[in-house]
């Protein structure tokens, strides 16, 4: 049976004291609603729409930039979770199937706990994610009886013995697509609040007969994010688990306390990973790498047997082969780095083509930008770059070729060519220490320069 998403972001989350919409708060440097967009791929949905509502163009270029297939619509109002459901109706408009409602602000259900809910369809029609909690608090409680789930009752109209359940409600449901929005139809807003809330969709479901059901995940699954202080602590679980995951699967880490992973890092078995490491999203890194300490990495691959650091930074579009050597203070930026190249030292590539073997000096940098446009260097296999050469593109330097050091290279070096773009030097016998004297001498007259 086909499924549909609606994640639910329209909220402003104004105790995160931000201008920034709530699930645009970056969680291992990916927005929360993405997270959430990226948990439910888990079902392969054939429809996904996102409602949203505070800074809805900032959260619609987000959720469009992830997935441009996905829907948005927009919750002028914000009147409560059922309504914000609403708002799906028409986007789903003649599509069969099952319904799951995830949310943007909880970005740690895992592909698990959603089959499982979906796999509950078989016995029941309205199925909820319940968790039971350390310290139940203000959660909402579920209500049992048997296998069957009677209500939802919010902890403000609980009664002493109800406030004693630690089962309680996530939010997340699945329900058929008929069904939902026949049920949320029913919902009214006869509460303190005014609001149409989609926990009363249990209660409307029995009131019609329905059956409703309860799949129960860890608590840590439904963990939702309302304050600055939730989301570091959201952070830190996340990276504990990151770390772990890469203990497990063969990565070395000296200090994995200090390592910083994004939400889709890929690191092979037998990489060896130094301390504070930063990995910014789109990196992957092959088995048998080293990436050394304080190197910074973003949207780059890293290949068998590379080394990358310390202090390096490998920027978007970063393609290093095997045995590639970038080192101290090197910036790499959508530049390709063939087998054994080196860029070993205060050197910027970008927008380039380093052939196999070819060895970079320092202070080498591919001066890639006029003003407007960036423009290619290629650097042939074997080159030699002389320290502090300035490669000034468009331009080619050839296989085997090489430049004098403090060279401006402005034309293309043919292959196995020795190219120098420097002013001949000038000595001038005796006048540095003259001048120097002269200096000195004003200095101490109270003279300044």
């Amino acid at each position: 049976m086909s499924v549909s998403l609606i994640i639910l972001a329209a909220g402003q989350g104004s105790r995160m004291q931000s201008d920034m919409p709530k699930v645009l708060h970056p969680l291992a440097q990916v927005p929360l609603v993405v997270h959430a967009m990226r948990a439910g791929r888990a079902l392969d949905p054939d429809h996904v729409v996102v409602v949203v509502g505070h800074g809805a163009a900032q959260v619609a270029a987000v959720v469009q930039a992830e997935d441009d297939r996905a829907q948005v619509v927009t919750q002028d109002q914000q009147l409560g979770t059922a309504h914000a459901v609403a708002q799906a109706r028409p986007a789903l408009e003649g599509v069969g199937g099952d319904v799951v409602v995830l949310y943007g602000d909880t970005p740690f259900i895992s592909e698990d706990t959603l089959h499982a809910l979906r796999d509950a369809r078989a016995t029941h029609d309205v199925v909820v994610l319940g968790f039971h909690a350390d310290d139940p608090g203000r959660y909402g409680r579920l209500i049992t009886q048997g296998d069957q789930l009677e209500r939802i009752v919010e902890f403000k109209d609980a009664t002493d013995k109800e406030r004693d359940i630690t089962l309680c409600n996530s939010g997340v449901i699945c329900a058929g697509r008929a069904q939902i929005f026949e049920l949320v139809e029913k919902i009214g807003n006869d509460n303190a609040a005014g609001e149409y809330y989609l926990t009363d969709i249990v209660a409307r479901a029995r009131a019609a007969g329905l059956s409703a059901g309860v799949v129960i995940c860890p608590e840590g699954e439904t963990l939702g994010i309302n304050t600055r202080a939730e989301l570091a602590a959201a952070e830190s679980a996340f990276q504990a688990r990151a770390r772990a995951q890469a203990l497990e699967n063969g990565v070395a880490m000296q200090a994995p306390d200090t390592v910083i992973f994004a939400q889709d890092t890929v690191i092979g078995c037998d990489s060896i990973i130094e301390p504070y490491v930063v990995f910014g999203p789109g990196v992957s890194v092959e088995g048998g790498a080293t990436i050394r300490a304080f190197s910074h990495l973003e949207g780059a691959h890293v290949s068998r047997g590379a080394v990358v650091g310390p202090y390096a930074r490998l920027r978007p579009g970063a393609e290093l082969a095997e045995d590639v050597r970038v080192g101290n203070f090197v910036e790499i930026k959508n530049a390709t780095l063939d087998e054994g190249a080196k860029v070993n030292h205060l050197s910027y590539v970008g927008d380039a083509h380093v052939g196999a073997r070819a060895n970079l000096g320092a202070g080498t940098v591919t001066c890639n930008y006029d003003g407007v446009f960036k423009h290619h260097t290629n650097i042939g296999e074997g080159a030699f770059i002389g320290s502090s050469t300035m490669l000034v593109a468009p331009v080619s330097v050839g296989a085997h070729a090489m430049t004098g050091s403090g060279s401006v290279i402005t034309s293309d070096v043919p292959d196995g060519a020795l190219a120098l773009g420097r002013a001949r030097q000038d000595t001038k016998p005796g006048l540095g220490k003259r001048l120097m004297d002269r200096l000195r001498a004003a200095k101490a007259a109270g003279v300044k320069g």
